[in-house]
């Protein structure tokens, strides 16, 4: 169950698995697998509001990346060494995510441009993910709604608005509010995967 109070990402989705006993390094282990390169992910224990919590830092080299697209990102998990339950629910969500950019920015799926150094950091959010999910053994996923944040972002495409048209997209029928935290608490990535893997949103199950 995933308690979104305070609104969900890719980096705060891992910090939970390996808080919930995922192995950063068996997760460094099984991410080797995909052809990438270009980043380090380390894990560290962090107070927030004198609550104990783990810290997932996803670090991005400063070299450029090749320009990928949905076919990039589906070939790099297709040909990794992945168990073929990740492979499918990586993809799952690669897909969701291209689907939902593609509606906002008026082109199809395959011709969405998962911007340079946004991808590896997507990929390893993502697919992760998906690793530490299978690592505890979970087998299903369900999510309280979610708290999004408000204000403004700074992206590749200019400011724009909270929450991302993407998370908009990607959160249609789910549970979600607006608050008076100026932040970002909900980005298009936590949304994607939260949204693709879950299959109901609510109170805590009893």
């Amino acid at each position: 169950y995933f308690d979104c109070f305070s609104g969900i990402s890719g980096d705060m989705t891992l910090g939970a698995l390996v808080d919930a006993g995922v192995s950063i390094d068996a997760l460094r282990s099984e991410l080797a697998k995909l052809n990438l390169s270009g980043y380090e992910i380390t894990a560290e224990k962090v107070l927030r509001s004198g609550l104990s919590a783990t810290k997932v830092h996803v670090r991005l080299d400063n070299k450029l990346q090749p320009a990928r697209h949905l076919a990039d990102i589906r070939n790099i998990i297709e040909t990794s060494e992945l168990s073929g339950t990740i492979k499918q629910n990586s993809i799952s969500i690669f897909e969701r995510l291209a689907a939902a950019e593609a509606k906002i920015h008026g082109t199809t799926p395959d011709k969405v441009h998962f911007h340079e150094v946004g991808a590896v950091d997507a990929i390893v959010d993502i697919v992760g993910s998906v690793i530490g999910l299978e690592m505890l053994g979970i087998t299903a996923i369900t999510g309280s709604p979610l708290n999004l944040g408000s204000g403004s972002i700074r992206t590749a495409h200019g400011i724009l608005p909270v929450p991302a048209p993407a998370t908009v997209e990607l959160l249609k029928g789910i549970p979600c509010y607006g608050s008076s935290v100026p932040f970002e608490l909900t980005t298009p990535t936590g949304a994607v995967i939260l949204s693709t893997l879950g299959s109901s949103f609510g109170p805590m199950p009893q």
